[in-house]
């Protein structure tokens, strides 16, 4: 489990247009990374716009803007596309990724316990240190909570 301080887990994902990106790519620029479930559903979608709406903003303090999920290259082109996300979108569908920073888990769904991603946010700084979790994300709002 990340913990504050600890350095950017290693990893290598491709984005939406197959290119891939490694911890290694974040270093030198302060760094927000998303975990989200799913492309073009109602929560993930006020995140993504959320984030999109206020991306000047990011840019300005100096963040580059990551998104995760298991969605494949193609559902991130079309989510992309759709909702003119100016960010790239990573895909991990082995779930190595989510594992490493601990946006993997049991959840609650109807009831019933399953297996999934986990709605958390990850602010590092320009060295790929650990400075921030947000596990209890406002989908609405989640700009403000990083910001």
């Amino acid at each position: 489990m990340l913990q504050i301080g600890d350095k950017m887990p290693s990893f290598a994902a491709a984005d939406e247009t197959g290119k891939m990106v490694t911890n290694n790519d974040l270093i030198g620029k302060k760094t927000v990374i998303y975990f989200y479930p799913k492309d073009s559903t109602p929560g993930c979608t006020a995140e993504a716009c959320n984030i999109r709406d206020n991306y000047h903003a990011f840019l300005a303090q100096g963040y580059q803007v990551y998104g995760v999920s298991r969605d494949s290259q193609a559902s991130h082109i079309k989510f992309k596309e759709k909702y003119n996300l100016p960010f790239p979108l990573l895909s991990d569908p082995t779930t190595e990724m989510l594992q490493a920073f601990g946006a993997w888990g049991e959840k609650k769904n109807y009831g019933k316990l399953t297996m999934g991603t986990l709605r958390k946010t990850f602010i590092f700084d320009e060295n790929g240190i650990l400075e921030r979790i947000i596990e209890k994300v406002d989908t609405k709002n989640h700009t403000a909570q990083i910001l």
